[in-house]
């Protein structure tokens, strides 16, 4: 009996073992776009005394980069698809570290916002790319799950721990440094692509690019993001924030029409026939519920938990008086409870799938949120632990569950393109709630907007818990629903069982 257990453990192949080099070198890219949402907010007091920028050009500083992040995410993930995904990487690279210099040398706000949207530009190129690679460097279902698992923590755990990292810059060499201290780590990670990630073919679809989509995408999101910016200066109902909001939802109406149109175009064209446009955003994509509902939760993500970090830094600084370091050291919490969120993630999904864990992560979050309401102007911090640490907790563990599901829910010919929507949501989402929240605290203060911006956090992330447990419910019913030879009903897609896919 001993001896055929021996041999039965001989014959059973090595475990795969997953190789680091790869994901850290398209993980440390990953890192500095996310970082660099949040990290700007503890440089924004030294900008407005060195630079003299006012609110609503302080404002664009924060948001102009997940603007033209969002903005260009799509055109990105189609650029590498068609040229390359480790050109496109390294081309991001160059950008965003260029464009990083430009911000820390900046002589005035006008040349820091025009700066910062350069960063977004390089950052919506080299996203897209290192998703790609990351799914190309590891074929291996089960090893590119956990490099997908650990790439999704590294974004959250970049975006919590930017108002720590710029605290400590800010305190010490200065508001420039926040940008200088890109430039090692661009190199770096552009030394161990270069070394140990392969280069990816190029795909030759013969379609030709989307551009008037792309006009119309980017010219809607930048109108929205900049009439709500504005509206905290020139009010609500100045006609010129009103004359924008409009001329941003025609943008994104004709986007839509235009997407739809081509996407009919290429349905009536003979699959042997080259040529013709390929749609930006392919509709088929959205119209996969597990996709749309988990883009719909990357957007409501990001509205709420980065829109209240941009509110958290006025509150801690001016109404509890502490400095930059103080500031930041301040939401050392959230950060810390993020690093937990990398093994807890990965052992829920594992027996449940994303989408139970993504539910209970988001309900977590919106009691979090509510535990701001205790803020006031001589509130204890041990009283604000909860908000932070919930709230902290509950973002990353949204954020990988949603990436392996988007990993999942993708056809492999559209990761790609599916990993850019997701981005996009969120990085619109990070824009809505900065330009949101921040004209709520402009208007009513920062502790009655702190206040108010938590509620709409708090429901943001409820109704993303909402949106999830619908479709899990429909998932349910449409299991229950197949053949019991076990192949799925007609119109039903395969979605996440007890025991894995």
């Amino acid at each position: 009996m001993a001896s055929v257990q021996m041999t039965q453990t001989l014959a059973r192949p090595p475990a795969a073992r997953l190789v680091l080099p790869p994901l850290v070198a398209l993980s440390l890219g990953h890192f500095l776009v996310m970082l660099d949402v949040t990290v700007v907010n503890a440089a924004v007091p030294g900008v407005r005394a060195a630079l003299g920028t006012g609110a609503a050009g302080l404002q664009w500083v924060v948001d102009g980069y997940s603007t033209v992040f969002a903005g260009l995410l799509l055109l990105g993930g189609g650029l590498g698809d068609r040229f390359g995904h480790r050109r496109l990487y390294l081309a991001g690279l160059g950008l965003f570290a260029a464009a990083s210099a430009l911000c820390a040398a900046a002589p005035s706000g006008t040349v820091l916002v025009g700066a910062r949207l350069g960063q977004g530009a390089g950052a919506a190129l080299l996203v897209p790319a290192s998703f790609a690679l990351l799914r190309a460097a590891y074929p291996d279902v089960a090893l590119r799950a956990r490099a997908v698992g650990a790439w999704g923590l590294v974004s959250a755990v970049a975006f919590g721990a930017g108002p720590a990292v710029g605290g400590l810059l800010v305190a010490g060499p200065g508001w420039r440094w926040v940008f200088w201290v890109n430039l090692p780590v661009a190199a770096l990670a552009a030394a161990l692509t270069c070394r140990h990630v392969r280069p990816s073919a190029a795909v030759r679809s013969g379609r030709r690019g989307d551009p008037l989509g792309q006009l119309l995408g980017a010219a809607g999101l930048v109108a929205l993001v900049g009439a709500v910016n504005e509206a905290g200066a020139r009010g609500w109902g100045s006609p010129w924030v009103l004359a924008v909001l409009a001329g941003g939802a025609a943008a994104l109406a004709g986007f839509v029409r235009v997407e739809l149109r081509l996407e009919r175009r290429l349905e009536r064209r003979s699959a042997r026939e080259p040529g013709g446009r390929a749609p930006l955003l392919p509709p088929a994509l959205l119209r996969d519920g597990r996709l749309a509902v988990v883009d719909a939760v990357g957007l409501l993500l990001s509205l709420g938990y980065y829109g209240m970090l941009y509110v958290l830094t006025p509150y801690f600084r001016q109404v509890l008086h502490l400095g930059a370091l103080g500031a930041g050291l301040a939401l050392l919490p959230s950060v810390g409870m993020g690093l937990l969120a990398a093994p807890l993630s990965s052992r829920l999904a594992a027996r449940s799938g994303p989408y139970p864990p993504m539910a209970g992560a988001l309900l977590l979050g919106a009691a979090g949120f509510l535990g701001w309401l205790a803020a006031g102007p001589h509130t204890p911090y041990p009283v604000l632990l909860f908000a932070l640490a919930a709230t902290g907790l509950a973002t990353p563990l949204t954020v990988v569950a949603a990436t392996v599901a988007v990993l999942e829910a993708a056809p492999p010919a559209s990761a790609g393109t599916a990993s850019a929507v997701f981005n996009v949501a969120r990085q619109a989402g990070s824009s809505f709630g900065v330009a949101l929240f921040g004209t709520l605290a402009g208007a009513l203060g920062p502790v009655r907007g702190l206040h108010v911006s938590a509620l709409v956090a708090a429901g943001a992330f409820l109704l993303g818990a909402l949106l999830v447990g619908g479709l899990r419910r429909r998932e349910r019913a449409a299991a229950g629903a197949r053949p019991t030879g076990g192949a799925p009903a007609a119109g039903v897609r395969p979605g996440w069982r007890r025991s894995g896919r």
